[in-house]
């Protein structure tokens, strides 16, 4: 089923603790925000409106780089109008399911959401929601009264409606009045909102010990994959030849459709082969002209691209070049500068070596160079 999606990021989340607003710290090594964007885009979702504090809509790119299918737009100074500002800005039909979900609850996947817009099916919305297990206290430091659990539910999100009677629920709602969720808009209106199967992974995050919490759930959601690449060029006419980006004084030059970088072309399969998306020459046809004398960085960053976008991050990588000449050791460390400028990694998670064979074979004959190169990812499950 066709739907849009409005996720909430807005707030300060000022009982998180002293840092960063709550949606844009870190959680398993990603912006908590980016969690819920990555799935609503990867359940497809036809459109995605992230909604932010006006002056935060500048950082969102970097935050959620690599992925695609989303949108920003400034949000108010409630929740309430954080919402209204999403749903301005969504264009489908009023009839077209729209979710609204708080970034605060990054574990969101497209089972919940399937669950969701089947409930959605017979209803004006529907809320994912857990039947209340603790007994229940009325009070203030001493109990005043036991109050019955029986037909209490805890409603997380997403919570699903209809465009069309969401926004006419919120235009009919008291401008005195700041609702606790979208679904007690749709409720007062008149609605039918029905009560879908919750989770408890569908937490909110909102104390420091939350986040603690929400740290161990998340190294187990997580995979780390191993690629591996290996290039090879023969020498030819020239004075210098490219390896990890760095440009090496030589007595030949490597023969190559674009500047036959070694090092860069075996990361480059590395860490498409971390993800299974293919090598190299699937990406950049030897073929076609464009990539005629091409720049390898352009390649490698195409792949770490690749990585970001299905919400993986690159976490190390090792290259090793092979030849009798040139000498590695004296541009090692400009190389692993260079490989850690293009991929955004600390150098010291980026290895260049080097080995020669001892005289045999084609490298040992100085009749060309070889690369290997590994790397590690780690993704979403």
């Amino acid at each position: 089923m066709t739907f849009s999606a409005v996720i909430v990021a807005a707030g300060e989340g000022l009982r998180a603790g002293p840092g960063a607003p709550k949606a844009w710290r870190p959680l398993g090594g990603r912006p908590l925000l980016r969690w819920s964007v990555e799935a609503m885009t990867a359940s497809g979702a036809r459109q995605v409106v992230v909604v932010v504090a006006p002056d935060r809509a500048d950082s969102l790119a970097g935050a959620l780089a690599g992925l695609n299918g989303w949108q920003a737009v400034a949000g108010g100074k409630t929740r309430a109008e954080s919402v209204l500002c999403g749903l301005a800005v969504i264009n489908g039909g009023p009839d077209e399911p729209v979710l609204v979900h708080d970034a605060a609850r990054p574990f969101v996947t497209r089972r919940h959401i399937e669950v969701l817009l089947d409930a959605l099916s017979h209803a004006d919305g529907a809320v994912p929601a857990l039947p209340v297990a603790d007994t229940l206290k009325r009070g203030d430091a001493v109990v005043e009264a036991t109050v019955p659990r029986a037909g209490l539910w805890r409603a997380q999100t997403p919570q699903a409606f209809r465009r069309g009677r969401l926004a006419a629920a919120y235009a009919a709602w008291p401008a005195d009045e700041e609702p606790t969720d979208d679904a007690s808009i749709v409720e007062r209106a008149g609605g039918r909102v029905a009560l879908a199967s919750g989770d408890p992974i569908l937490m909110k995050l909102t104390y420091p010990e939350d986040f603690l919490l929400a740290e161990h759930i998340a190294a187990g959601q997580r995979m780390v994959r191993l690629g591996q690449g290996v290039d090879a060029h023969r020498f030819g006419p020239g004075d210098a030849v490219w390896l990890c980006g760095v440009r090496i004084p030589h007595d030949h030059g490597l023969v190559g459709h674009s500047d036959a970088d070694c090092g860069l072309h075996a990361l480059t399969d590395a860490v498409l082969g971390a993800i299974a998306d293919g090598d190299i020459g699937q990406h950049f046809p030897p073929s076609d002209p464009q990539w005629k004398g091409a720049s390898s960085d352009r390649f490698l960053a195409h792949a770490a691209a690749r990585v970001a976008a299905r919400g993986g991050r690159i976490l190390n990588v090792d290259v090793t070049l092979i030849c009798e000449r040139p000498k590695i050791g004296p541009h090692r460390d400009a190389m692993r500068a260079r490989v850690a400028e293009i991929l955004g990694l600390p150098i010291d998670r980026v290895s260049v070596k080097a080995t020669t064979t001892e005289g045999m074979g084609f490298t040992g004959r100085g009749e060309g160079l070889m690369a290997q190169a590994v790397v590690t990812v780690e993704t979403p499950l």
